[in-house]
């Protein structure tokens, strides 16, 4: 469970990409032949530093994730009663929450096989999906479905959600949030998820 977990959060990460006018499959394969291509060759340093890897993250993928559209999406109903200075610390936190996740979970990687399929892209033009497939020897496979948005102005395609075996991380995180906000106000949870990107 913990594995599946963590390849689900490892390719939630790959699912972007800053060159436009690529197909979302383009965007999500050649993000991740990037990637995994830095992580082969920084193995050694890795092993002596694994928080390089969050370097890694930050260079290779948070300038090209959507964090502050899926951020937004996980505030959800809080979003319009928030200040700017607030949402804008939240957005903040999410990011550095993120790439402590995407970080930890791929110094778990062990050269699984990814294998993408086409590209579906809604009538609008403006949000696609990608299914992929995650396999391993002597581990069930994963199905994956990434959600991605284009951005109006760039024209690039970024991933907001992925669900895995029919489980959206959108939604999922969408009510762990906002049952928190409710409880415990916005301020306080932008704090905890500070404290958990240390």
């Amino acid at each position: 469970m913990r594995f599946a977990l963590s390849i689900f959060i490892l390719l939630f990460s790959l699912a972007a990409s800053a060159q436009p006018k690529l197909t979302p499959k383009d965007v999500i394969h050649q993000t991740g032949d990037k990637l995994f291509s830095r992580i082969a060759t920084s193995q050694a340093e890795l092993q002596k530093f694994p928080e390089l890897m969050r370097n890694i993250v930050e260079e290779e993928l948070m300038p090209v994730v959507d964090y502050r559209y899926a951020a937004f999406k996980i505030l959800g109903k809080h979003v319009r009663k928030a200040s700017k200075e607030q949402r804008t610390k939240f957005v903040s936190s999410m990011k550095h929450y993120l790439v402590r996740t995407y970080a930890t979970a791929l110094n778990q990687y062990k050269d699984q096989k990814v294998t993408y399929g086409q590209s579906k892209i809604s009538k609008s033009g403006r949000t696609a999906s990608v299914d992929a497939l995650i396999t391993e020897d002597g581990k069930p496979d994963i199905h994956l479905t990434f959600q991605m948005r284009k951005n109006k102005k760039t024209g690039q395609w970024k991933a907001y959600d992925m669900i895995v075996e029919g489980i959206s991380l959108l939604s999922s995180k969408q009510a762990e949030f906002s049952s928190r906000i409710s409880k415990h106000g916005i301020d306080q949870v932008t704090v905890e998820l500070a404290s958990l990107s240390k």
